[in-house]
């Protein structure tokens, strides 16, 4: 039975503007608030869908709940739909409840480094300031539907999939990101949020083992070489901080969970610079009486990856790799998802990497729209259908792949 969803989107970014663009051509919701701290962005987000009356544009300040929760009740808001950076997750997911809404988001809420040993062992998790309200969500019969992204999210249902059709026994899961993106014009231009790039590559990542739990290593460690499909190739991946380590075991059996990103030597070598000069900080300096975060200064200095599409080319590949038996026999496969970001950019307007993030969460409020989703608590994408989601994310036009061997 289909709901009457009343969606906001805070954040009118790459990602928020993409979701815009990729809902717009479903029925599945009645209204789509789009607010943004610059009311113009959220305007310019619904340019090309001035003539759907379901769109709105207003302004929130993400950092404030209570500004959450009222724009919440002003529009009879049912989902809040995360797309602001992740150090203004708690706000939003604490507005979304005091409003009475669900919650989705595609990054979860910021760790903290253990403060004598942050090489081997956690501190605050990503996502814990989260789950350590999991029961209020339950008791209120309200879903916080948290990592529900690309990675994360995408590879959660990949990993829930594999689970539960290709194996019997689950030895690895290990997310794998990689790409062959080039941006024509600039020496260094990251095609995802600078902020949240530096959060999670220099924060210390950390690994899932079922016989240890979850424990951490030194920055960019455990590097190997991983051979992308649909012509992307070898690229070299490192152990980073990410959502899929602390989300798979919750739900899922395995031996072992990690997460390795294909960053390349030239772009670890300019996050190291600005770990080595302090320019990853976030707590804020004094410059000429001005008081500043020296990370906000990077990425306003840094060109909005929204904006780069057109000078970009190549795919940026998202993907699972498990590893286990079926039936008595070893196996390994890698399931993926391949987004061309000319293709991205003729259908829709917006870059590979921030549609590739966009689409999962528009197909999840499908899935809730229609029923074929439900649950109460603070919950990942692990504890879903998977193939619901990947049969609707094949209808929305983006297929799925699936290697054998890894």
């Amino acid at each position: 039975m289909t709901m009457r969803m009343r969606v906001l989107i805070v954040g009118a970014g790459g990602v928020g503007s993409a979701a815009v663009g990729i809902a717009a051509r479903r029925s599945f919701f009645e209204t789509m608030v789009v607010a943004d701290y610059d009311v113009r962005r959220a305007q310019r987000a619904l340019e090309r869908h001035a003539d759907d009356p379901r769109f709105v544009a207003a302004q929130v300040d993400a950092s404030s709940s209570t500004a959450v929760e009222a724009l919440c009740l002003e529009h009879m808001i049912t989902h809040v739909l995360n797309a602001v950076d992740p150090r203004f997750v708690m706000p939003v997911f604490e507005g979304a409840f005091a409003a009475g809404a669900d919650y989705l988001d595609m990054a979860m809420a910021l760790s903290r480094p253990h403060p004598d040993d942050p090489y081997a062992l956690t501190g605050v998790k990503l996502g814990d300031e989260q789950f350590d309200q999991a029961s209020k969500w339950e008791a209120a019969g309200r879903l916080a539907l948290v990592g529900m992204g690309v990675e994360p999210g995408l590879s959660d249902v990949f990993a829930r999939y594999a689970a539960d059709h290709l194996f019997d026994e689950i030895d690895e899961i290990g997310i794998r990101d990689g790409a062959n993106l080039e941006v024509q014009g600039y020496s260094f231009a990251p095609s995802f949020s600078i902020w949240t790039t530096i959060e999670e590559c220099l924060n210390p990542p950390v690994v899932w083992e079922k016989d240890r739990g979850w424990f951490t290593t030194p920055p960019f460690s455990e590097p190997e070489v991983f051979d992308f499909p649909e012509g992307i190739g070898p690229v070299e991946c490192v152990n980073v901080e990410h959502e899929e380590v602390l989300l798979v075991p919750r739900w899922l059996d395995a031996r072992r969970v990690t997460f390795k990103y294909g960053l390349g030597d030239e772009f670890i070598s300019v996050l190291e610079v600005l770990h080595k000069v302090g320019l990853d900080r976030t707590d804020k300096v004094s410059v000429g009486g001005v008081e500043v975060s020296p990370r906000d200064v990077v990425a306003a200095c840094l060109p909005d990856p929204a904006t780069l599409g057109d000078r970009m080319t190549g795919k940026t590949c998202a993907g699972t790799w498990v590893t286990g038996r079926k039936d008595g026999q070893d196996r390994a496969v890698y399931l993926y998802h391949v987004v061309d970001n000319e293709w991205s950019m003729r259908e829709y307007g917006s870059q590979a990497v921030v549609w590739q993030t966009a689409v999962n969460p528009v197909v999840a409020l499908e899935l809730l729209a229609g029923g074929a989703w439900s649950g109460r608590g603070v919950l990942g994408p692990e504890a879903f259908d998977a193939v619901s989601f990947l049969d609707l994310l094949t209808a929305y036009g983006s297929p799925w792949g699936l290697r054998e061997g890894g």
